[in-house]
């Protein structure tokens, strides 16, 4: 199963074997065959990121391998890497940027592995410096237009990472206003504003 998100909202790519775990008798939630014509994959693309109309999309096709990369083949990929950062007290680390709450991440540069791209952008973006990297965690995919108003989908790979570190230094230059450790059941109990894709990235990580 492929997952993106557009406009906050689920669009999912699935085989049609495994259809029945998203068909649904809401008519806000949008199933559809794909009959092989990539052109008509832009109608489903508009609904979401110009109409509120549903609460998610979903796609069925035999060959899902090939539904991906027609789908694909339509937007300009960008990876990053990500970390979730847990620290000596289980207080994980979390930054407010852009008016929500997120995940310290960013674009992997060109000759970099996934790896030492999340490293990096926790040690740019927070300041922690001493980092272990543990496991990966998942992939997270969301649309977004860059500044050609080219579609994009972001693809971005995210590690759990320890530090005994305590002292956060918000990188202002990227619009970080706050870099703050927190618990996670008292983060959420404030329901925060928060990127569904950062939601995907706290639940891997406490399902493990």
């Amino acid at each position: 199963m492929y997952e993106v998100y557009i406009n906050e909202t689920p669009f999912h790519l699935v085989s049609s074997k495994n259809l029945s775990s998203f068909s649904s008798p809401n008519p806000e939630n949008l199933v559809a065959r794909y009959l092989g014509k990539v052109k008509f994959l832009y109608h489903y693309i508009d609904l979401l990121e110009k109409t509120n109309r549903y609460q998610s999309i979903t796609l069925y096709h035999d060959q899902v391998e090939q539904l991906i990369k027609d789908f694909e083949s339509i937007f300009k990929i960008v990876e990053a890497a990500g970390g979730l950062v847990v620290n000596d007290s289980k207080e994980v680390l979390m930054i407010f940027r852009r008016g929500f709450w997120d995940m310290p991440k960013g674009k992997i540069d060109e000759g970099e592995t996934k790896e030492v791209a999340a490293i990096r952008e926790v040690q740019e973006e927070t300041g922690v410096q001493q980092l272990t990297l543990k496991s990966f965690l998942c992939q997270t995919n969301h649309f977004y237009r860059d500044r050609s108003h080219q579609r994009c989908i972001k693809k971005t790979y995210w590690y759990e990472m320890a530090t005994s570190e305590k002292t956060l230094t918000p990188q202002t230059e990227e619009d970080i206003e706050i870099a703050q450790w927190t618990t996670i059941d008292n983060f959420l109990l404030n329901n925060p504003k928060i990127y569904k894709n950062i939601l995907k990235v706290i639940y891997t990580y406490q399902a493990k």
